[in-house]
């Protein structure tokens, strides 16, 4: 008897489970079978994306390499790394000495070309006097004009020669061509710097607002990025914020990278929210492709087709019901459906137990 009892309860609560299950089906709460569930047609904006992984980088220009043109020894360093500087400010001083010498012979030299070509040019005024008289012939003359002249030349060539040395004196003070950040410096005081083919680098300086996005689109979704298309993305260090930015450029050189083919797309950054972007951040980058406002959407896993059409399964009572239906535009997670569902209808989301 006692046995019998066992065996009886065992099999009310077998059917006790059977009876929830099934019932959990027809009240459209848990779906149906293994992996479904129910979710109300509503009302969304829906809008298609490329996700890409990218990278902030300076724009061209924006990153400069500042150094010297003149050889010297590192004097004085006005910067260091992470300092804010302005264009045209001061950054380094190389010692100037031996070009301040020059710039001084230089003038020498000037001043001694316009003492010549002074007196040669009296003698000039005297010899046409002369001339006049017919006391001097014309081949003296001619050497007194000709002596006039070489000498005005070399006046000339005196003046171009102290510009030249005042230039490379210049080039000892050695000021910001752009306004920015100073992300590296490469030299320091009482080093010894050679210009030759390459001048050699002081200071990098970076533009925090002249920043883009690199996005590396897959190769299965560049058919779909257009210039001008708008962009949001974020990167870890802001997490929160969503930045907004608009594609400038599609890079026609593939980049492949593991077997996977790539293609940059250049994005210029329209709105940083104030926040403080720099180089090499990893972006997440979301290309908008197309958006529809207040339509009636599905999840995409709702949507079924076989050969009579594009359907859905409605759960209504302890039932599911088929309808078929008409969608229009397909986003990454829902589906627009344009007829045949209205709003509010539940539909079935997963695969559905036969």
């Amino acid at each position: 008897m006692r046995t019998l009892s066992i065996v009886l309860l065992i099999l009310v609560a077998g059917s006790g489970a059977l009876f929830v299950t099934r019932g959990g089906e027809g009240n459209g709460d848990g779906g149906n079978g293994s992996g479904a569930r129910t979710e109300p047609a509503a009302r969304r904006d829906l809008r298609a994306t490329v996700l890409a992984t990218g990278v902030v980088r300076p724009m061209v220009g924006a990153e400069v390499r500042v150094g010297s043109r003149v050889s010297g020894v590192l004097e004085r360093l006005y910067v260091t790394v992470g300092d804010r500087v302005r264009e045209g400010q001061l950054l380094a001083q190389l010692d100037s000495s031996e070009l301040a010498t020059r710039v001084r012979q230089a003038e020498a030299a000037l001043e001694n070309a316009r003492a010549e070509h002074a007196y040669a040019t009296q003698e000039y005024t005297r010899a046409v006097e002369l001339a006049r008289r017919e006391l001097i012939s014309e081949t003296d003359m001619a050497a007194i004009e000709r002596g006039r002249d070489v000498t005005a030349a070399q006046v000339g060539r005196a003046e171009a020669d102290l510009e030249a040395a005042r230039i490379q004196l210049g080039y000892t003070r050695i000021y910001a061509p752009i306004g920015g950040v100073v992300a590296e410096v490469a030299t320091q005081v009482g080093e010894t710097v050679a210009a030759s083919f390459a001048s050699p680098t002081f200071v990098t300086i970076i533009d925090l607002d002249r920043l883009e996005v690199w996005a590396y689109v897959d190769e299965t979704d560049i058919g779909r990025v257009e210039v001008g298309q708008r962009v949001l993305f974020t990167v870890d260090t802001y997490a929160d914020t969503e930045f907004e930015g608009e594609v400038t450029a599609i890079r026609p050189q593939a980049e492949i990278q593991d077997a996977l083919v790539n293609y940059v797309t250049v994005i210029e950054i329209i709105d940083g929210h104030g926040k403080i972007l720099r180089p090499e951040m990893t972006a997440t980058v979301n290309i908008l492709l197309e958006s529809r406002e207040n339509v009636i959407a599905i999840p995409n896993r709702a949507v079924r087709r076989d050969r009579d059409g594009t359907y859905v399964f409605v759960a209504e009572a302890s039932a599911r019901v088929r309808k078929d239906i008409r969608v229009g535009y397909r986003g990454r997670e829902y589906t627009e459906v344009v007829q045949g569902l209205a709003e509010g209808d539940r539909v079935i989301v997963g695969t559905i137990s036969q």
